[in-house]
């Protein structure tokens, strides 16, 4: 008997809670999800760490972040024929070893190179973990229940921007950057253990062949698009060959991809989904909306870093009040979901953020911490009903064998707009940044002059430079408030884009959603969802 007709053959719930059952894989996936996230806000508030250890600019040092979403992007197209080649739970284990060794080869870099690269290892595993956990999940849970799923998701993406700032500035503070890769390794094992004991058996049967012509397009060609964008930081201009050439490349192999994707029956990307309206909408939607909030969001440990002198352990504490505001939220949204449509909630949910974000706009060097993180707290009660409902309408409407390339594609989507959104961010704040004065007659060991900002922002972590640069308390001031003015330009551009989100928003599901899943070939009794390997 195949998989199909047991899957076909076992009562489906009718119950809109999450049973016993379906909770013991969530806690797989979730644990999974948590690691991934976590490394990713862990590694941002380390960045200043990773500079002064390595000697290393912040462009430099930005690529640990760089060349793991590069990592991601690449090999996220893949999971899709991995898991109907390999099945979904040996695939998903595999993906948790793969992080795991390379979170503990990053503990070992003794170059900022070498971590980059294990970095990339790390990026790998972590890019399979997702979109094999949300696939894992949706098959679990059923579509009836897509939206309580999707809550259960989102906790991964609250205790990552609460977590990973804290856990990361008290691991820098108490011990070393070391071990914020150490820790993924017990974390790695006992989600090893739980994963072999939780997940159902699954016994692949591949029905569908793999596409190489179109990895040898759509991998490499993500894989040099972000390149380029990612470089933007470090050249400042698009005119810069390494910038721009990347980008022409890899841009043309995505478009070949595009042409040449609609051709073959099992593609690697399937943009035949686009056809479903609500999965396009809800793409769009999501797009826009992850490039402007998690693009600022890297800006705020440094700030907090940079321009108020915060250790990192205070830095993550002050990120802290935004992921309190989203637990309160995701999960009342995630219950809505499944009730209310999408479109009834979500631009309510984006008139929030823009509330709080438009406090970053008018930030300065004094700006008051209670309205800094009352503002941070009410973006968080936004994002909160905003990113899972998104998803759930995004995957709703798909049919069983769609779930997994639907969840592929989802994540891409992510990974590019989050791509995207930390380069641009990065580029307007560096461009502004290095608009501030040089200080006549100070330079550094290499000739080159020191503008007023940058001995500011450096004296904040290293005080003892104003005892080796004797300047006036009133030019640091000055760097500072020109600093925080760079920030606040910057945040002025991430504002926009989350108005911008309206647009689409305003074309999501205003009606009822239907999963297509839920409806059965005779007529109105629901069937299981369809287990495809």
């Amino acid at each position: 008997m195949t998989q199909q007709s047991v899957a076909a053959s076992q009562p489906v719930p009718t119950s809109d809670k999450l049973d016993a059952a379906v909770l013991k894989v969530a806690g797989v996936v979730v644990l999974g999800a948590i690691m991934s996230i976590l490394d990713v806000t862990v590694v941002g508030v380390a960045l200043p760490t990773f500079q002064s250890e390595f000697d290393a600019s912040y462009a430099r040092v930005a690529w640990t972040m760089t060349g793991y979403t590069l990592a991601l992007a690449t090999v996220i197209p893949l999971s899709g024929w991995a898991a109907d080649r390999f099945g979904t739970k040996r695939l998903y284990m595999m993906a948790l070893a793969l992080f795991t060794i390379g979170s503990g080869l990053c503990a070992t870099a003794d170059t900022i190179g070498q971590l980059i690269a294990y970095r990339v290892l790390q990026g790998l595993g972590g890019g399979m973990l997702m979109p094999l956990g949300m696939t894992i999940m949706t098959r679990a849970a059923g579509p009836h229940r897509i939206g309580r799923l999707m809550a259960v998701l989102g906790i991964p993406m609250l205790l990552g921007p609460i977590g990973g700032p804290i856990l990361g500035g008290w691991l820098i503070d108490v011990a070393s950057w070391h071990w914020i890769f150490l820790i993924n390794l017990p974390i790695g094992l006992v989600a090893l253990a739980y994963a072999q004991k939780a997940l159902p058996k699954d016994n692949p049967e591949p029905s569908e062949s793999f596409d190489f012509l179109g990895m040898l397009m759509l991998s490499p060609g993500l894989a040099l698009f972000l390149y380029g964008v990612s470089t933007l930081p470090e050249t400042g201009t698009f005119a810069d060959t390494g910038v721009w050439l990347p980008m022409l490349i890899g841009a043309a192999l995505v478009v070949a991809f595009v042409i040449y994707s609609f051709r073959p029956r099992h593609p690697l990307l399937d943009l035949r989904l686009f056809r479903n309206r609500r999965l396009t909408v809800a793409a769009v939607t999501m797009f826009v909306f992850i490039i402007a909030f998690m693009g600022a969001g890297l800006l705020f440990p440094s700030y907090f870093l940079q321009v108020r002198g915060e250790s990192t352990l205070a830095a993550g504490l002050l990120i802290a009040p935004q992921g309190i505001g989203a637990m309160l939220t995701m999960p009342i949204a995630g219950m809505l979901a499944d009730k209310v449509p999408v479109g009834r909630t979500v631009p309510f949910a984006l008139l929030l953020i823009i509330a709080g974000f438009a406090t970053f706009t008018q930030i300065d060097a004094n700006t008051s911490y209670v309205l800094i993180c009352g503002s941070l707290f009410v973006m968080g009660l936004g994002m909160g009903g905003t990113m899972m409902p998104i998803m759930t309408s995004a995957l709703r409407t798909l049919t069983g064998h769609e779930v997994a390339r639907g969840s592929t594609l989802v994540n891409i989507l992510q990974q590019i707009g989050g791509s995207i959104g930390a380069a641009v961010m990065s580029v307007i704040l560096t461009n502004e940044l290095n608009n501030s004065r040089p200080i006549p007659g100070v330079t550094d060991p290499n000739g080159n002059p020191i503008t007023e900002t940058g001995l500011a922002i450096a004296a904040q972590q290293q005080p003892e430079l104003l005892q080796q640069f004797p300047v006036e308390p009133s030019l640091i001031e000055r760097g500072l408030d020109f600093a925080a003015d760079a920030f606040a330009t910057t945040f002025w551009v991430a504002f926009g884009l989350v108005v911008l989100t309206l647009i689409p928003a305003a074309f999501l599901p205003r009606r009822r959603e239907r999963s297509h899943l839920l409806d059965d070939q005779s007529g109105d009794q629901p069937k299981a969802p369809v287990v495809i390997h």
